[in-house]
């Protein structure tokens, strides 16, 4: 079984080819960009095929990341990997950003519970607090910063996603101090790993996964731009 990857959400184009039954990642490569992802996620995609040595045949699961996430960029990624299923007959799953961002603390062994949280601009982020294992303590939602540094809690957390450091700023009474061998309580990064989001790809339930857009706001869009929505 090897599984394809994509990640269009954000401020870069990713893609990867993960073999679940070696538990490795075959190839990846991320491009950071805030624009430009439909020019170059095909490309992209063509040559972590060819660096892995797997041909569209031999994939058996695509994955792709379902926001939250610029309105834009999910459509890009979810109508690629939904193109790619229907024309290999292949299942295609959705990962969750969020899920994708705090995947690597919670899988690290780092006892700490994690606070992602996404750029939602006007003084707003999409945010999910999770605790130990996985077990959602806030969120998701969309909500002014504040609001959601209230819902944390006291006690050490870990920051991620692309609105970390603002997250924290709103917390700083309470973040958690870099310690010698411990990660570091903020991680920033403009997209998440796509490895992670291949590795909870192989893992996705496919029916409680599905490949479409997680929206947790209204667009800023045209009736016409809602009408495509619909149909997506």
């Amino acid at each position: 079984m090897y599984l394809l990857a994509l990640d269009t959400a954000l401020g870069a184009t990713s893609a990867a080819v993960f073999a679940p039954g070696e538990g490795r990642i075959l190839a990846e490569e991320t491009e950071p960009m805030e624009r430009g992802h439909a020019e170059a996620l095909m490309p992209l995609v063509r040559r972590v095929l060819d660096r892995s040595g797997i041909a569209f045949a031999d994939l058996s699961r695509f994955a792709v990341t379902i926001g939250p996430g610029s309105f834009t960029g999910l459509r890009i990624g979810i109508s690629a990997a939904r193109g790619f299923g229907l024309i290999h007959q292949r299942p295609v799953v959705g990962v969750s950003t969020l899920s994708a961002f705090a995947a690597p603390i919670l899988f690290s062994g780092d006892r700490s519970p994690v606070a992602a949280a996404i750029d939602a601009r006007n003084g707003l982020v999409y945010f999910q607090s999770l605790a130990i294992g996985g077990r959602t303590m806030a969120g998701p939602g969309v909500y002014p910063v504040e609001e959601a540094a209230r819902k944390i809690g006291d006690g050490p957390v870990v920051f991620v996603g692309n609105a970390a450091e603002k997250l924290a700023q709103a917390r700083r009474g309470a973040i958690l101090e870099n310690r010698p061998g411990q990660r570091p309580a903020i991680q920033q990064r403009p997209s998440p790993e796509i490895a992670w989001v291949a590795r909870l790809g192989a893992v996705a339930d496919l029916a409680t996964s599905p490949a479409k857009p997680l929206y947790l706001r209204e667009a800023n869009v045209t009736l016409q731009d809602k009408a495509r929505l619909q149909r997506a």
